[in-house]
């Protein structure tokens, strides 16, 4: 089998871990955000965002009740594109101010670097905005990778569980889907991607996930620990 061209990441629980954003990044955003909307809620792509919460949900038409619906969503780890982007602000101001560094595991870091340096082009999907994509990376612990990646994808290209996602991603990037690898730590994304006609390799850390999936849990996708047991010739790993 030729190698795939190029390949796509998800982050929470592929390249970092899960601990960081649950413990680290979703509280910080809870508690900055009402002082945030107090500041900033007049800032055009703050006010964007609130607007668009207002627009779906009469109940979040003021501020202060926006500001408890969203808290509601991060507490459900809702993938919602406006909290996403408020999210994303948010965080920029805590990279900024040194409150913490993101997470990348070391074997991520190495072999991303090794693919990279290969000339294999590397992008990121996650449910995560853009933005916020470039600054986890801009000021991981091991300093800035964003330089290891060509493209950015987020929720603005399709919800993660649905096959016309990878599509169009694929479209974007220029590749056949066939080229593709896509690398999740979640069954359902993997089984979109799949439906898209993408590789697929479930990344099932047993820091993220201290019991392994194997069997019908895998839907028949390869299953790695870390990102060196890829062999990007078969796209399967070690189990």
């Amino acid at each position: 089998m030729e190698p795939p061209t190029h390949v796509l990441t998800d982050i929470e629980g592929t390249t970092s871990s899960i601990a960081f954003v649950r413990d680290v990044l979703f509280p910080y955003a809870r508690r900055a955000l009402p002082g945030f909307v107090r500041a900033r809620g007049n800032d055009p792509e703050v006010r964007r965002w609130l607007d668009a919460v207002a627009a779906e949900h009469a109940d979040a038409r003021d501020d202060d009740a926006a500001v408890a619906l969203l808290q509601r969503w991060i507490d459900e780890d809702r993938k919602h594109t406006a909290l996403k982007a408020l999210q994303g602000l948010l965080w920029n101001d805590g990279y900024r101010d040194g409150a913490f560094t993101a997470h990348v595991y070391p074997d991520a870091v190495a072999t991303l670097r090794a693919w990279h340096f290969a000339g294999i082009p590397l992008a990121v999907y996650s449910s995560g905005s853009v933005a916020a994509q470039r600054l986890f990376f801009g000021h991981s612990d091991v300093g800035d990778l964003r330089g290891l990646f060509s493209a950015w994808f987020d929720t603005t290209a399709g919800p993660k569980r649905e096959a016309a996602s990878y599509r169009e991603i694929a479209r974007r990037l220029g590749c056949s889907a066939g080229g593709l690898l896509f690398l999740s730590d979640v069954v359902e994304e993997l089984d979109a991607a799949r439906a898209a006609g993408l590789r697929t390799v479930l990344v099932d850390r047993r820091e993220d996930y201290p019991t392994p999936r194997d069997g019908e849990a895998l839907h028949g996708h390869p299953r790695v620990e870390r990102f060196d047991d890829i062999d990007l010739h078969v796209c399967e790993g070690r189990t």
